[in-house]
């Protein structure tokens, strides 16, 4: 028995903790579709009130949410991630533990 092959998914946790990062940065190419028209929606909401000489907080609210909810998002995946990672490799410390055991000797 070889080692187990988690090469896909160290790729995956790799590429979704570079997203992590970039939406720490505030950058809009990792989010999805509706955070993306969420952000840029309350970036217009907020530009049109600045014009009109108002608050724009509920603006910058809804856009500080939106970041915090892809970054969320982004850290449940990671999870997800690592955890069926970690099970793969078990599953396999387990199998080559029961093909030792099984020996005649």
């Amino acid at each position: 028995m070889g080692k187990p092959d988690t090469r896909r998914l160290d790729k995956a946790i790799r590429e979704t903790t570079r997203k992590l990062e970039a939406v720490r940065n505030r950058e809009m190419w990792p989010l999805d579709g509706r955070e993306r028209r969420t952000v840029i929606a309350a970036a217009a909401s907020g530009t049109y009130r600045i014009t009109r000489g108002r608050s724009t907080s509920s603006a910058e609210q809804r856009i500080d949410a939106t970041w915090s909810a892809a970054e969320t998002r982004l850290t449940a995946e990671i999870t997800a991630l690592q955890i069926e990672r970690q099970r793969i490799v078990t599953e396999n410390a387990k199998a080559k533990a029961a093909k030792k055991s099984s020996g005649w000797w």
